[in-house]
């Protein structure tokens, strides 16, 4: 799979793509992926993923992660490359950071979590549902956990 990062921020974030392009390959295995498959991740501050909360979900304030899918606007009309383009994904770091004090694991296990949370979302997953939330959970706990720990 690959990843473009996007950083709207003045945090060097180059540190995180070793641990993306390995989440990106577990979920690759475990989903049975295409390896041609593309995602871009966009790290912006809350300010910025407020705006886009608000313009685009109608929720106005800030939050840790927004992805849009872009199998949800398909028009049937696509290239081949296009089709294997899966969304965009952007990725609060002020929230990552107070998150992973919050639930006392390392900022990278955060930023790792949310980037796997966002990719599963961009692949059809959601958690609107008692039983939607459990199998995206479960899922996202198989991806991740094995690359870095919850004590991480």
């Amino acid at each position: 799979m690959e990843i473009t990062v996007y950083n709207r921020t003045n945090q060097d974030m180059s540190f995180i793509l070793p641990l993306y392009e390995a989440i990106a390959e577990s979920a690759s295995k475990k989903l049975r992926l295409k390896k041609a498959n593309t995602v871009s991740v966009t790290f912006v501050r809350s300010r910025s993923i407020h705006i886009i909360n608000r313009d685009y979900r109608g929720i106005d304030r800030p939050t840790d992660v927004i992805t849009f899918a872009a199998g949800d606007e398909r028009s049937g009309f696509e290239t081949p490359e296009e089709l294997l383009d899966l969304g965009d994904i952007f990725i609060n770091i002020e929230y990552a950071a107070k998150q992973a004090r919050q639930y006392g694991h390392s900022y990278e296990r955060e930023l790792g979590f949310l980037f796997t949370h966002g990719l599963l979302h961009c692949l059809g997953y959601d958690h609107m549902t008692e039983d939607d939330e459990k199998r995206m959970f479960s899922m996202q706990d198989r991806i991740l956990d094995p690359i870095i720990r919850r004590d991480q």
